[in-house]
């Protein structure tokens, strides 16, 4: 007996799907730099705190765009200048990368000072209440700084720049800071809570969050975050400067959000500065090598979330959490993925 037309046209409906499912799982290749860069620079002044946030973006010096954006967040004692090798990369492959400079907690605070105080003077600028405060202020207005230059005429980014496709990232105590702006709520004392709503955001990458330092309903605390958020970590990633997160705490982040589509990458023997990009004073030759290593993984891995998240690429998903990253990172670096609970 022959089938029923609608099975037939169901059956070829589904191998239809299934087909393209395929190719767009096999096709997509992670993207290399292909564009030219420029960069500018830029001293922003937040009128309502009084506040500078200086900022250096990179962006592909050429094509009309809209190009996603993704605000980048230095860590403990940084500035705009580090983190090149992100912004030179994201950018080549079709994305704006600005990245802030965090008054308060950036190399100002260690530069002019003799050898044996700066450790003092960065445990300090890590225990401000006003240095953890303004961080996520700096960057919900860098924000709204883009869009101003979205729409000025004189900047060189006028017109290309999608405002619905915007991010954020960071490292160490930027680290922090991206999350705070995903959507994490903080547990503070006396059962208050802090939560900064960042609703301009589709998609975060963090690199070595510190461990919250109120351990207290963790599950509620990244509960919060709804957007797609990537980690990266490394099984020596831990800093005597702040011995209260382990290498073993970076993952607490992963493991407690629920309600996002979230990935962790830990790389074998990675170490908390790998992430930085900074040159590394009487480093050995095989920690140098290792290093360029990790950092070229990083940014293919980095560059394919944004393009699954922020260019909407099933391709580039797919490729994510279903092998291909796994692959590229080999024995390298381990891969982790979590889909939303709900």
């Amino acid at each position: 007996m022959r089938a029923p037309i609608s099975f037939y046209l169901l059956g070829l409906t589904l191998a239809l799907i299934c087909t393209t499912y395929a190719e767009e799982q096999q096709g997509y290749t992670p993207p290399t730099p292909s564009m030219e860069v420029a960069v500018l620079k830029l001293n922003w002044h937040d009128a309502a705190r009084d506040r500078e946030v200086p900022s250096k973006i990179y962006f592909p010096k050429e094509g009309e765009g809209p190009f996603p954006v993704v605000i980048f967040l230095h860590g403990l004692g940084g500035s705009r200048e580090n983190y090149e090798y992100l912004g030179w990369h994201w950018a080549g492959c079709g994305y704006v990368s600005v990245h802030l400079q965090h008054i308060g907690s950036d190399d100002r605070v260690w530069k002019d000072l003799p050898l044996a105080e700066r450790g003092k003077s960065l445990q300090k600028a890590a225990s401000s209440i006003s240095n953890a405060l303004n961080r996520p202020f700096d960057g919900q207005f860098a924000l709204n700084q883009i869009e101003k230059l979205n729409a000025d005429e004189s900047s060189p980014l006028r017109g290309r720049l999608d405002l619905k496709a915007m991010a954020v990232a960071g490292h160490s105590f930027g680290g922090y800071t991206s999350l705070a702006l995903a959507g994490q709520t903080f547990m503070l004392p006396f059962f208050q809570s802090k939560r900064f709503d960042e609703p301009r955001l589709k998609a975060a990458i963090q690199m070595s969050a510190p461990a919250p330092a109120n351990r207290r309903d963790m599950d509620q605390s990244f509960s919060t975050i709804t957007i797609p958020v990537m980690h990266l970590t490394g099984t020596k990633d831990f800093l005597e400067l702040l011995p209260q997160t382990t290498a073993a705490d970076r993952r607490i982040p992963y493991d407690h959000m629920c309600n996002s589509e979230t990935c962790l990458i830990i790389f074998n023997d990675g170490d908390h500065m790998v992430f930085s990009g900074r040159e590394r004073m009487a480093a050995t030759p095989e920690k140098l090598a290792q290093d360029a290593v990790f950092q070229k993984l990083i940014c293919t891995s980095t560059t394919t979330f944004w393009d699954a998240y922020l260019k909407g690429n099933l391709g580039a998903k797919n490729w994510l959490i279903e092998g291909g990253c796994e692959k590229l990172l080999g024995k390298e670096a381990s891969f982790e993925h979590k889909a939303p609970m709900k």
